[in-house]
This record gives C-alpha cells, sequence and structure tokens, in this order.
C-alpha cells in the first residue's frame, strides 16, 4: 500500500545531510513482540535513519488521516520523507534497503511480495501470541531501547 502523508515535514538524519533524512516507522506501542522487533532494526540502523512512532500517539493519526482506525492498528508503517506510505508486508523491503547491509535481504523479500505480506499477515494476526514467547524482561528492554531513540529524536527537532 502506498499512499500520502501530507503533514509530515522532512526530517534530517544523524548528520543532516539532505540523502540522511528520516523515515517514520509507525508501530503498535502495544505489542511487546512489535517492540521487540523494532528494537532490532533500530540497532541495525547505525545511521539512525528511522523514527519510530507509536501508532498509540496523536502523530500517527494524524500522519494516517486516510486510514481508518481499524486499517491503522492492523500493521506497522513506513512513511518516507517525502510524506509517501507503504505498509505491511510491502514495507519490509524499502526498511531494509535503509539499513546497512540490507539491499540483499530487500532484494529477496521484494522478489516475493506475496510471500511477503502473507507471512507478515500470519505474524500480525498471531502477535499477541507470540508476544507471549519474548521472555519480559526482553520486552521490557526493548521497550527501552525504543523509547530511548523516540527521545533522543524529540530531543534534536
Amino acid at each position: 500500500m502506498v499512499a500520502s502523508a501530507g503533514k509530515l515535514r522532512p526530517r534530517t538524519g544523524g548528520d543532516g545531510e539532505p540523502g540522511e533524512q528520516r523515515w517514520r516507522v509507525l508501530y503498535d506501542g502495544d505489542c511487546g513482540l512489535c517492540k521487540w522487533l523494532l528494537c532490532g532494526l533500530l540497532a541495525w540502523d547505525r545511521p539512525r535513519r528511522l523514527h519510530p512512532l507509536a501508532l498509540q500517539r496523536p502523530e500517527s493519526e494524524e500522519l494516517l488521516a486516510e486510514l481508518t482506525a481499524q486499517e491503522r492498528v492492523a500493521s506497522w508503517h513506513l512513511i518516507s520523507p517525502e510524506g509517501g506510505r507503504q505498509s505491511g508486508g510491502a514495507a519490509l523491503a524499502p526498511l531494509l534497503r535503509l539499513l546497512p547491509c540490507g539491499r540483499f535481504p530487500a532484494a529477496a523479500f521484494a522478489r516475493l511480495p506475496t510471500l511477503t505480506d502473507r507471512s507478515y499477515r500470519w505474524v500480525a494476526e498471531h502477535r499477541s501470541r507470540l508476544s507471549k514467547l519474548v521472555p519480559t524482561r526482553v520486552k521490557q528492554r526493548a521497550d527501552e531501547c525504543v523509547r530511548r531513540r523516540e527521545r533522543d529524536l524529540e530531543r534534536e527537532l
């Protein structure tokens, strides 16, 4: 899915270079599995191009205004600095392309879009059960990791 998020203003990355603009990653802030996976992506994101934003925050509602509340929380969303949106499995390859050494796995996912989306949908539909497999302490650390990135980026504004 691709759409526009009209009120999104471009954000620069860690060094302020135009090519290093930040991409918003909108995730379910109530999902321990989601935060655990996101923390792994943020650790991989050494250039700090990803800006996590919980779907429960008012800014998310604004960025996803064209979606219903149910559509917003049904999946994660990747929003480019220009405002383009991709959601669910379709957002995986573009996100991986942003990460160091992510082009190869991105290419694999991009070549199998139906399988990627079906796999993503299965995980999204079972995230509550899957979250129980992640130890509580690990989810707590992931929550701290995501919150730390959010706070750091908000301070830079």
